[in-house]
């Protein structure tokens, strides 16, 4: 009988996951292993507790071996018996012992996440391809990189959220980065992968930081900005501040978006970095108002208006969309330094419209139709600091109110001891 090589021990995470480097013992094809009750080996090397069992995995080409895993239970310190190192070893193997268990395929995180990209990531918005590979090169990869997914648990992600709180991460970017985490995890899981989705109720996430208020300009900065930006910036600057339009959706803006007869104006894509993309959702998809002033605005800028393609309304001389930042460096930056304004980026003008229609006496469904959020309450939520002069009178005239109802003291007043 051909004696089997030496186990060599694995060192896991505390929660004592699975390390699926191991002995390949038999070879079962394409089907399931004979199913039996494991107890495992329990054993004490060095002061640490280890335990041992047999595992069904399903590799790469399909075929089902058995192979035999050591994990790391804990230091006899921890846990100072033999009989609680083996309850220790039955929380292990309670998956293995289940009578719904089969066989699942195992990778580590940097392989799988090789795959990923390529088969699922690859159907993202650019914006968002973007985002998510910087996440896992700089966050997801070096961490969890020669890890195994069924070595990602609650614990492990947990440590990971800290790490990114101690690397002073907002809360935005920390669920950013799990988001595009669970991604990962919830496709591997889909695929029969051992692995742990990433359970966000279980996990302590950062609270809010303390919010600084969002720019937004007064109308008489609007009218000054336009006056003095050169186009097509001043064209760019007079749709975001009527319309309330995000900036990529403006750049993807083509003249068949626009319906002068009707007074319309047809958001159907975004432009990010020169790439036409689809809009931020679905309900960013819709048809808003297209003032008169505007479209005369629009009217005149047609006439200087340089031809391309696609019919966008602004490109750069490869004939695409411009991306944003460049329109914030070379057309806004100089005119707030020419107004003496502080400098901000373009959504100030998204925050300005939201202001401006408050103020003339909006009701905030008719706000949350024109930015085009799918909930009231993210309206409200988002831009309630904006609210404008329009809610500082009404709080003033409640509080006048309160006032005139007050009695005029008298010397003779005697007060409630």
């Amino acid at each position: 009988m051909a004696t089997a090589p030496k186990l060599a021990l694995h060192t896991l995470a505390p929660e004592c996951t699975v390390s699926t480097e191991a002995i390949e013992s038999s070879e079962r094809g394409d089907s399931l292993a004979r199913k039996r009750f494991q107890r495992g080996h329990v054993f004490l090397i060095g002061g640490t507790w280890f335990g041992k069992y047999r595992e069904d995995v399903i590799e790469a080409e399909g075929i089902t071996r058995r192979k035999q895993v050591t994990v790391t239970l804990g230091s006899k310190k921890d846990i100072p018996t033999k009989p609680l190192a083996k309850r220790r070893m039955e929380l292990i193997l309670a998956r293995i012992n289940s009578t719904d268990y089969r066989p699942g395929r195992f990778a580590k995180m940097d392989e799988f996440a090789t795959i990923w990209k390529e088969h699922v990531l690859l159907g993202s918005k650019p914006s968002s391809i973007r985002s998510a590979k910087s996440h896992l090169n700089v966050h997801i990869l070096p961490h969890f990189g020669k890890r195994s997914l069924d070595e990602i648990g609650v614990q492990a992600q947990q440590f990971f959220v800290t790490k990114l709180a101690q690397a002073n991460l907002s809360r935005k970017m920390i669920l950013n980065v799990l988001s595009t985490l669970a991604s990962i995890l919830q496709t591997a899981k889909g695929w029969g992968y051992v692995c742990q989705m990433v359970d966000y109720k279980s996990l302590t996430i950062p609270t809010e930081e303390v919010q600084t208020g969002a720019r937004f300009f007064t109308v008489e900065e609007v009218g000054k900005i336009i006056a003095a930006a050169r186009e097509p910036y001043r064209t760019m600057i007079w749709l975001l501040a009527t319309t309330g339009m995000r900036a990529g959706e403006m750049l993807g803006l083509q003249w068949s978006d626009i319906d002068f007869e009707k007074g319309l104006l047809n958001i159907r894509r975004s432009a990010w970095y020169g790439r036409v993309q689809t809009t931020k959702n679905k309900n960013s998809e819709a048809i808003i108002p297209l003032p008169g002033i505007l479209a005369a605005t629009l009217r005149t800028f047609r006439e200087q208006w340089k031809s391309n393609p696609d019919g966008f309304l602004f490109v750069t001389r490869n004939r695409r969309p411009p991306s944003s930042n460049k329109v914030v460096e070379y057309g806004l930056w100089p005119v707030l330094d020419l107004l003496a304004i502080p400098r901000c980026g373009l959504h100030a003008f998204r925050h300005t419209h939201t202001s401006l229609l408050l103020d003339t006496g909006a009701t905030p469904k008719v706000v949350q139709e024109q930015l085009r959020h799918a909930d009231p309450r993210v309206t409200l939520g988002v831009y309630a600091h904006v609210l404008g002069d329009a809610h500082r009178e009404a709080v003033e005239k409640v509080a006048s109110v309160v006032f005139q109802s007050v009695p005029k003291a008298r010397e003779e007043t005697k007060y409630i001891q």
